[in-house]
């Protein structure tokens, strides 16, 4: 959910005490780390089978774990082109996926969630700084925040459709 400016002003008015920046960040930040309308990232992969990490779903053609490094991959790719100023564009779609042959073994698994867990977090951090533009960061932040939960619910379907959920 994003807040108008017209309701940033009424929070201004109401609180006294928050500028239009502070609730900004505050709402971009809880748009990333909480689960508002939809499950979070945590919340999909939450007690996943790693048994199942490579499983392809019905009618698909990836894995569980290749949709989460797709994810972790373009989240880096959004964050990397806040953060660096030498950042260069990656190719569509070669760059933004794992090799289809790719199969995955816990530790893979395990090191895309933790990386995706990192980058979110240096998103957080640098959403807090008072110092960053957030004119600047507004639309990656809105686009990393809306390509996540778009695939939250692709695994979630796929979970169910695959009747991967743990009991």
């Amino acid at each position: 959910m994003v807040i108008a400016l017209q309701d940033l002003k009424i929070i201004q008015l109401v609180t006294g005490f928050m500028d239009r920046d502070q609730v900004l960040r505050k709402q971009l930040i809880s748009l990333l780390e909480k689960n508002q309308a939809h499950m979070d990232f945590f919340e999909a992969i939450e007690d996943f089978p790693k048994e199942k990490i490579n499983y392809v779903f019905t009618n698909g053609t990836y894995t569980f774990w290749q949709l989460l490094e797709h994810m972790r991959i373009t989240q880096n790719d959004l964050v990397e082109s806040l953060l660096d100023p030498k950042y260069k564009e990656k190719e569509w779609p070669k760059e933004f996926w794992p090799p289809i042959s790719k199969k995955a073994s816990p530790a893979d698994w395990a090191g895309t969630i933790s990386r995706f867990k990192k980058d979110l977090n240096k998103l957080i951090k640098l959403i807090s700084d008072p110092g960053s533009e957030l004119d600047f960061m507004l639309n990656k932040v809105l686009e990393i925040s809306s390509h996540n939960s778009y695939h939250i619910g692709e695994f979630a379907i796929m979970r169910q459709v695959m009747e991967v959920w743990e009991e």
